[in-house]
């Protein structure tokens, strides 16, 4: 594989990466020619935080073969792509970035498996496509009568993005609900991993490292009481709503629990509840969120993550680590 141009690149070869990179588009077209693909697009537009500047390409392949095949023209061209979701855990710099990016939200499949060997045995299973919101899989479970994925009606990552990180929320994580993932990548093409296999664990998995890219995920669920189910997905929406600021941009939750304690807890005892750096605050009303009060730039918002770290090593000798994916 060719190394990656993901980097700035000079004045000179920016000419030549704008000229390889339409050649591949004009493949793309060829190959797939229902790959929607934007140039010049602002990343503020599609993550959670309102932030980012402008990526040369993203694309919006809209099943597995697209993608697939999308990512190899690129590959091929020299070109490794930057892959994402929702994009409600980035926060990317202001300036230009001379990367492709493959944005998944538009492969949002969710489909029941046949299921009547496994309903005998009180669970079914559901596929679920790499760019579908976790909370939609959370509602077509509930639609279905399954359990397990409460938990997950207020996340609002993609499924694909969930495997990745090992989302998780109020005790429980995806890894809990998955039986296995469709992965690839340009080595050895499309690949199924049991759930052992995504060597999870908090707020990771094997993917953090290797860099594939998730496909879709089967998940496993408990055939449950409908009334029930929803009974604990209001509860736990109403419990967001009291204690989220979900009327600002934020990236979710910012920091990982660090051992022994909650990253939210120890920023609060430091007195930075509230704290603010230009458009960046630390929640008033959750402090391990740091939310855009409306003109916040990503500037602000690293320099307010790196100040919480600061204060806290001082306070407690922990160092806060983030949960946020960072691109500078």
């Amino acid at each position: 594989m060719k190394k990656s141009r993901t980097m700035r690149l000079h004045n000179n070869k920016m000419i030549n990466f704008k000229s390889e990179i339409t050649n591949v588009i004009e493949k793309i077209n060829i190959k797939q020619p229902g790959v929607e693909y934007r140039l010049n697009e602002p990343m503020r537009n599609h993550t959670s935080f309102k932030i980012g500047g402008v990526v040369r390409v993203m694309l919006f392949p809209e099943n597995t073969a697209a993608l697939t095949e999308t990512y190899d023209l690129l590959n091929e061209n020299g070109i490794t792509p930057f892959i994402m979701g929702n994009g409600s855990n980035l926060l990317f710099s202001d300036e230009e970035h001379d990367i492709v990016v493959i944005n998944t939200i538009k492969m949002n499949v969710i489909s029941m498996m046949d299921n009547k060997t496994t309903a005998s045995q009180g669970y079914c299973d559901i596929t679920v496509d790499a760019g579908a919101l976790l909370s939609k899989a959370a509602i077509f479970a509930y639609e279905n009568g399954l359990a397990g994925l409460e938990f997950a009606h207020g996340i609002p990552g993609t499924t694909g993005g969930a495997v990745v990180m090992n989302a998780g929320a109020y005790g429980k994580e995806i890894k809990d609900v998955v039986y296995n993932t469709t992965a690839y990548n340009g080595r050895v093409g499309k690949y199924t991993l049991t759930a052992a296999e995504n060597e999870f664990s908090y707020r990771h998995s094997r993917f953090v490292s290797t860099g594939d890219v998730v496909l879709s995920v089967v998940l496993r669920l408990q055939c449950g009481d409908k009334d029930t189910i929803k009974q604990e997905m209001d509860s736990l929406t109403l419990k967001r709503r009291e204690s989220q600021p979900l009327n600002l941009p934020s990236g979710g939750s910012v920091f990982k629990r660090p051992n022994g304690g909650y990253a939210a807890a120890l920023i609060e005892q430091a007195g930075l509840k509230g704290f603010s750096i230009g458009g960046a605050q630390v929640s008033d009303k959750h402090s391990g969120f740091i939310v855009n009060k409306g003109d916040a730039s990503f500037k602000d918002v690293l320099a307010l993550i790196e100040h919480v770290q600061e204060v806290v090593f001082k306070q407690f000798a922990i160092k806060l680590k983030p949960e946020i994916k960072i691109v500078k």
